[in-house]
């Protein structure tokens, strides 16, 4: 039997279930009317219906979060709800739609550009608070493309059916690049060191024409990691970028952006000592030493441990063990600011590349990217080749950036290889110009493509006219020959040069050349190539003297000089003597040019090996570059030659941006049969050799002619040696590109190897010499017999040693590289003296030629 207490218990828990079930039906009943009893007003494109499921979806009911939910759809520009009586009222304005999207004022940048950065598009809902955040974005594209004066402002045309155009009034304002750049920190180096590294510059007068002043942001984070391994290239281990802080700076007239970049150097170390430590069993220990880049008392540099953790890793995988891994050891004192670097060669863990993922690139090829790996999927992973891989693509050039990440496999010993990159254009049209003592003013118009279709091919068409030369060139070069690391390509060109200032000949040299490169290491490559050109020389009849064909002798010439003649260049009189065909003395070109008029036809084997450590090969500062070219022409053709050149330089940074290198230069070229060169493939040198010397203002000579001023014929061998110190120029900001340069050269041409003898009026002999007695050494004059016979050549040719000494102002301009020489001849071959009958001297033939200014130089823009 119950008692009362439990039965009072159970009539409240009933009487409580039947108030809860009655406030449910209650508020179900109530939800029902309160969705019926809206009304919507104002909506002439959005369902009423729409409208009402953000009222009745809300989770609180309540009104202020029923609006908030309309506006945040961007639907409308105003929302009310509000009750009347038992009704829920809602009023809503609702957005225009976009009709179009104009830009007015833009000519810095294009349409396309400014699209690109908006949110408001065609067609599309018009927000008046995404149009207030489209001005400041398109604002900031002008602040970084070096515009941070630009203003901009919008106005809304209201069309009809409810669209409204969008009008971005765009004032450009002036340039307001990078004004200044900052360094805070620097002891070791100056800013002004500091600031030539980064291709970020300052603004100056030349504003006008370069883009290097433009605050990126990307191209300042770039900069600063060339300027961090910079540092760590010489010896300061604990450099680090503290801060870098860029300031936008308003003015009037001098608006940009301040760059100020805080560093904390540290101290400079040397290397105290280096080991390899090999904890894998089988590893030749020799041979990994032997791949050690740094020595003992050498200052610390980051590069050479990169080199060596490559060379040890290849190394360590080529004798067969491919998990094994190299990493660096550092034990820094501070004391005596050394560092002991230390090699740890070890059992890696067994970690496989499941996949390589490109990522990213829209145009250049998949395999263009995975072919600067050294490692493919299924290898065994090694951190050391991904770095190497990170940094061989960075510097093909084909992208803005290269990042490499990885993410676990499918299994523990699985990993993925992520490579994300940016494409960027690396096509470029430039048209050049500019003006040389050699070559007059000349013009250049190219097109080149560095990844031709997005296979990382180069192709360069090249077309050149001027007062002195003109000719076309193609190139193209494939990197990846039969998918191996070997450069090849071919070439196809046309020149033609005037040379009848220095010379008194024209050439017009036309041919291709077949190529193909090896590199054996970093620093050793070989490049095998093939030329087949053709030449053709011809004196023109230009020169003061009249010039006839010597195939076809002025008819009906006298047998003998008629009495009083006196010869041009001995002084003595030949009256009544043999006379020459004109064709052999008529004109001031040599006979031996005379004679090599026609067209010789060439074809060569050659290769060119090649050694550099140049820290830069735009603009070294250190190391060494060298090679060596040996050329063999037989293979068919005219020509039958051996030749070999070499070109040594040595670069050392005497004192901070004051660097002086050595160069020295030879060549010889050799006859392969009984047959004398042709005078077209022997060398002729000028102000290449030694400055101070005209083109071909050096060598041998022929003293035969009446032409005092020109006439080498080449010789076969040469040797020259350089001195120069370049340095900054003081109160020039560096980024102007200038500097100035004092040098010295030295050098000599000898050793003609050509005809002397040239029957050139085809009666069988030398100026009447009988058949069998073709030398030169013989006269048919008797003892008054001048010392020159027309049908020789008399060839002055000494190994004299020229030397200059002078200066020059060297402009890497952005129109281009432009070089200014002054040079004074300190020794030269002056000539041999020329007497008249009564013994007075008339003159000098055969001295070298002299031109103290050169310039040279171009444009590109």
């Amino acid at each position: 039997m119950m008692s009362m207490t439990g039965k009072r218990r159970r009539k409240s828990a009933e009487r409580t279930i039947v108030l809860i079930a009655t406030a449910a039906v209650g508020v179900v009943v109530g939800g029902a009317a309160y969705a019926q009893q809206i009304v919507v007003e104002g909506n002439r494109k959005v369902e009423a219906s729409t409208i009402r499921s953000y009222v009745t979806g809300t989770a609180s009911g309540s009104p202020e979060e029923a609006r908030r939910n309309l506006l945040s759809t961007g639907l409308f520009s105003d929302v009310k709800v509000s009750s009347r009586g038992g009704t829920t009222v809602v009023t809503v304005r609702e957005n225009s739609v976009i009709g179009r999207v104009f830009f007015e004022g833009n000519k810095k940048l294009e349409k396309a550009t400014l699209q690109g950065v908006i949110e408001s598009k065609d067609r599309g809902a018009l927000s008046n608070a995404v149009i207030a955040a489209d001005v400041e974005r398109i604002r900031e594209t002008y602040r970084r493309s070096g515009r941070g004066g630009a203003k901009v402002s919008y106005r809304l045309v209201d069309l009809e059916n409810g669209r409204t155009d969008v009008v971005f009034q765009i004032d450009e304002g002036d340039k307001t690049g990078v004004r200044e750049i900052v360094f805070v920190g620097n002891n070791a180096f100056s800013e002004r060191t500091l600031k030539g590294l980064m291709t970020t510059s300052e603004m100056n007068f030349l504003s006008f024409i370069k883009t290097s002043d433009v605050y990126d942001p990307d191209r300042i984070a770039s900069d600063l990691e060339i300027v961090r391994r910079y540092y760590l290239r010489n010896g300061y281990a604990d450099f680090r970028v503290v801060n870098a802080d860029a300031r936008f700076v308003e003015g009037d007239g001098d608006a940009g952006w301040v760059i100020t970049v805080t560093v904390d150097e540290g101290e400079q170390y040397t290397v105290g000592a280096v080991s390899v430590d090999n904890r894998v069993p089988g590893v030749d220990q020799g041979v990994l030493e032997g791949e050690i880049r740094a020595q003992v008392g050498d200052v610390y540099n980051a590069e050479d441990v990169e080199k060596t953790l490559t060379g040890v890793t290849t190394e360590v995988n080529r004798q067969g063990f491919p998990f094994a891994q190299v990493r660096p050891t550092g034990q820094r004192d501070r004391a005596s600011h050394q560092v002991a670097l230390g090699f740890v060669v070890e059992d890696g863990p067994r970690v496989y590349i499941e996949r390589i993922n490109v990522r990213g690139n829209t145009r250049t090829r998949d395999y263009v990217i995975r072919r600067e790996l050294d490692l493919g999927e299924g290898d065994a992973y090694n951190r050391v080749l991904i770095d190497r891989a990170e940094r061989r693509l960075n510097g093909l050039g084909f992208f803005k950036k290269v990042r490499f990440s990885n993410e676990p496999g499918s299994a523990p010993d699985r990993v993925i290889v992520n490579i994300d990159v940016e494409d960027q254009p690396t096509g470029s049209f430039s048209v050049s110009g500019g003006y040389s003592t050699q070559d007059g003013i000349i013009g250049e118009v190219s097109v080149s493509e560095s990844n031709f279709l997005g296979r990382g091919q180069y192709v360069r068409i090249a077309g050149t006219g001027g007062q002195y030369a003109k000719g076309v060139d193609f190139s193209f070069t494939e990197p990846y020959f039969l998918g191996y690391r070997l450069a090849a390509g071919f070439d196809a060109f046309y020149k033609y040069s005037d040379l009848t200032r220095y010379s008194r000949y024209e050439t017009t040299v036309y041919g291709g050349q077949l190529r193909i490169g090896l590199p054996i290491t970093q620093e050793l490559g070989v490049t095998f190539r093939y030329s087949l050109y053709n030449t053709e020389l011809k004196v023109p009849n230009t020169l003061k003297q009249p010039y006839n064909d010597c195939s076809n002798p002025i008819p009906g010439y006298t047998a003998l000089n008629p009495p009083g003649t006196i010869d041009p260049v001995s002084g003595r009189n030949v009256g009544g003597l043999a006379a020459y065909p004109t064709c052999a003395f008529d004109g001031e070109a040599s006979i031996a040019l005379k004679a090599s008029q026609g067209s010789t036809l060439t074809s060569l084997v050659g290769a060119t090996l090649a050694y550099s450590t140049l820290d830069n090969v735009a603009r070294p500062t250190n190391g060494f570059y060298g090679e060596i070219k040996p050329d063999i022409a037989g293979l068919g053709g005219d020509s039958k030659f051996f030749r070999v050149t070499g070109d040594a330089r040595y670069y050392k940074e005497l004192y901070e941006d004051v660097v002086g290198f050595v160069r020295l230069q030879g060549g010889n070229i050799t006859a392969l049969t009984d047959e004398k060169l042709r005078i077209t493939d022997q060398f002729f040198l000028g102000p290449s050799l030694v400055r101070g010397f005209a083109p071909n203002g050096l060598g041998p000579r022929d003293v035969g002619t009446t032409d005092t001023q020109s006439n080498a014929v080449g010789g076969t061998t040469y040797v020259g040696a350089t001195v120069e110190v370049q340095f900054p120029i003081w109160g020039i900001p560096k980024d102007l590109g200038l500097k100035g340069a004092v040098f010295a050269d030295a050098g000599t041409l000898f050793g003609y190897s050509g005809k002397t003898a040239f029957d050139v009026n085809r009666d069988g002999a030398i100026n009447g010499i009988a058949p069998g007695q073709l030398g030169c050494s013989y006269s048919n004059f008797g003892p008054n017999a001048i010392k020159v016979e027309p049908e020789c050549l008399n060839v002055r040719d000494k190994p004299i040693i020229r030397s200059s000494i002078g200066a020059s102002i060297l402009w890497n301009s952005p129109l281009g590289p432009i070089r200014f020489d002054y040079a004074y001849a300190l020794s030269k071959d002056e000539g041999q003296k020329v007497y008249a009958a009564d013994g007075s001297l008339l003159g000098r033939v055969g001295k070298d030629q002299l031109q103290a200014f050169r310039f040279s130089g171009g444009s590109r823009f």
